[in-house]
């Protein structure tokens, strides 16, 4: 039997997301080295003098793939605090937003290897974006009347 071909919606440009930011108990890490066996030693922002122990959990395997110098979101062990899972890996470009936005030091940009120009670039893409938004709700507001 043949496989069905699914199409692809196409026309519309995805508005990029809100990137997440660590919660409580969570810490930013940056991925030094994979281990193996769904393991990565990750030095966190609360203490860089500790390499601790990151295990990718279950809901993360084969779905999403983490390399060296990815910067990542750790969840730290209560009863082991040289050991943490990590829960979320950062995208280049949620890295570059978060950084425009102030909430993320520019250490991360230099680990993460974003240059300032990229930088740059994406704050004025967030200035555009955010003009759009606000013309489609003044549309919206007009059209209400």
């Amino acid at each position: 039997m043949a496989k069905k071909k699914r199409k692809k919606k196409g026309g519309r440009a995805e508005k990029s997301k809100e990137p997440v930011l660590p919660g409580e108990g969570e810490v930013l890490c940056v991925v030094e080295r994979i281990v193996g066996a769904d393991h990565a030693l990750i030095r966190c922002l609360d203490n860089p003098e500790l390499l601790r122990d990151g295990r990718i959990p279950g809901k993360m395997r084969r779905r999403v793939w983490i390399r060296e110098g990815d910067i990542v979101i750790a969840a730290v062990w209560d009863f082991q605090p040289k050991k943490a899972d990590i829960t979320y890996r950062y995208s280049r470009d949620e890295l570059k937003r978060l950084i425009v936005k102030g909430l993320l030091p520019k250490e991360i940009a230099e680990l993460a290897g974003i240059t300032e120009e990229e930088i740059a670039l994406t704050a004025e893409q967030m200035a555009m974006e955010e003009a759009e938004e606000a013309g489609e709700e003044a549309e919206r507001g007009e059209e209400g009347e």
